[in-house]
């Protein structure tokens, strides 16, 4: 790379992909350009610096500690100039946005309008991935993450974008024979479908607001499973009690394929949050996504 300016904040933009994946051929990948490049690329910072900025083995690179300095600057840097290009009137966020979405959310809420949005963006390069986890952003390479809930993380910023309201239901078949609770006390005899989120110990309580106050439960469960559209199919089956959010549930309460039950005893709604990682500004292409959010949720 020819050491003028414009060079040098590519050859930044390069360092710091190698950095976030820990890998040069990820990076190439992601960039587009070959290995090779990307190699030179980091070695001619490291020539022109003076210092080593990445230790690397056979699997595995990550950055010496003039490195992670090098990279917090290089984001910093970044970041300015994306924001003073960003604020001229009339100039639209560009380059490639990679968000990580539950696959319930993706397919009720985001797929239906993302026409919508890449219309009036079209320079954004839109790369969704769906997961239920809480990706580790910077390593994958990913900018942002939409969840259901606000994970107490230090490392991630939570931006609040929607409430989503929870019902309790269960089978026609599962009424017929345990009956239907007219209270969260007549749960007792009853049996619900465990949910088990990553990394939890156990299934998530069933929850009620019983006269102003929150009064969690976990019932027996004759199964338990951790992904949402599974979660839905077995309560379908009859095989026990779930709380979900309505959305999901919507069309089979209307179709008598799902009961409603204990709707005068509700859960706590559900918040939907956007996470980034706390060292990083919102760059241009993650706000404009995160507004266009807002608006998805409160149609």
């Amino acid at each position: 790379m020819a050491n003028n300016k414009m060079d040098r904040l590519d050859a930044m933009r390069v360092f710091m992909r190698v950095v976030e994946r820990r890998s040069f051929t990820l990076a190439a990948e992601d960039t587009g350009m070959p290995r090779s490049t990307v190699t030179d690329a980091v070695k001619q910072i490291e020539a022109r610096l003076g210092v080593k900025l990445l230790e690397r083995t056979t699997r595995h690179v990550s950055p010496t500690l003039d490195g992670e300095a090098y990279y917090q600057r290089c984001l910093s840097i970044l970041d300015d100039i994306e924001d003073a290009e960003g604020a001229f009137a009339g100039a639209k966020p560009k380059g490639l946005l990679r968000v990580d979405v539950h696959g319930t959310l993706a397919r009720h809420f985001v797929l239906p309008r993302l026409p919508s949005f890449l219309a009036a963006y079209p320079d954004i390069e839109f790369h969704l991935s769906e997961g239920d986890r809480l990706v580790d952003l910077v390593r994958e390479g990913i900018d942002c993450v939409l969840r259901v809930g606000t994970p107490q993380d230090s490392d991630m910023i939570a931006l609040r974008v929607a409430t989503l309201e929870e019902v309790t239901v269960a089978s026609p078949g599962y009424v017929s024979i345990y009956g239907r609770p007219a209270h969260p006390k007549d749960l007792s005899m009853h049996r619900m479908i465990g949910f088990r989120t990553t990394g939890s110990s156990g299934p998530i309580p069933l929850e009620f607001r019983v006269d102003g106050k929150l009064l969690t439960t976990v019932i027996p469960a004759a199964i338990t499973v951790s992904a949402a559209e599974t979660f839905v199919s077995t309560a379908r089956m009859g095989l026990g009690i779930i709380q979900v959010p309505r959305y999901h549930v919507e069309k089979d309460i209307a179709e008598g394929v799902l009961i409603e039950l204990l709707s005068e005893f509700p859960p706590e709604p559900s918040l939907v949050s956007v996470l980034y990682p706390r060292n990083r500004q919102l760059t241009p292409r993650v706000r404009v996504f995160i507004d266009w959010l807002q608006g998805v949720f409160a149609t």
